[in-house]
């Protein structure tokens, strides 16, 4: 069984950093694509950055030169660093794999599995 366990959300001030991870496991990490995703109250889920099984990381225009997306296969790890926070990043972040990378990778339809979530919360 496929699982995905994000960690490292929680409270933090604007223009500080904060770290997500999440750990994978019930399959062969190096054989899967992984995204992040974050929602906010009453709306979809949003792809921000994505990273396939060659560790090209991929990132929404919105969040492009503050968010890093990287990978240790050695730990079955995806990460999510998250620099000069701003209050809109404030939301439920979601780790995301898929066994196929497709070039529409922030749409969230084509992830077959999810982690249960981490929020984050930005104060200004």
């Amino acid at each position: 069984e496929v699982q995905l366990a994000e960690s490292g959300g929680g409270s933090a001030e604007a223009g500080g950093s904060l770290s997500l991870s999440c750990v994978a496991s019930g399959y062969t990490y190096n054989d899967f694509c992984m995204a992040w995703f974050r929602q906010y109250p009453g709306r979809e889920r949003e792809g921000v950055a994505g990273i396939n099984s060659d560790g090209k990381p991929h990132y929404a225009d919105s969040v492009k030169g503050r968010f890093t997306i990287s990978q240790d296969n050695a730990k079955n790890t995806v990460y999510l660093q998250i620099n000069s926070l701003k209050p809109e990043d404030t939301a439920m972040y979601y780790c995301a794999a898929d066994e196929i990378w497709r070039h529409a990778w922030s749409d969230g339809t084509n992830y077959n599995y999810w982690g249960q979530g981490t929020q984050v919360t930005v104060s200004s």
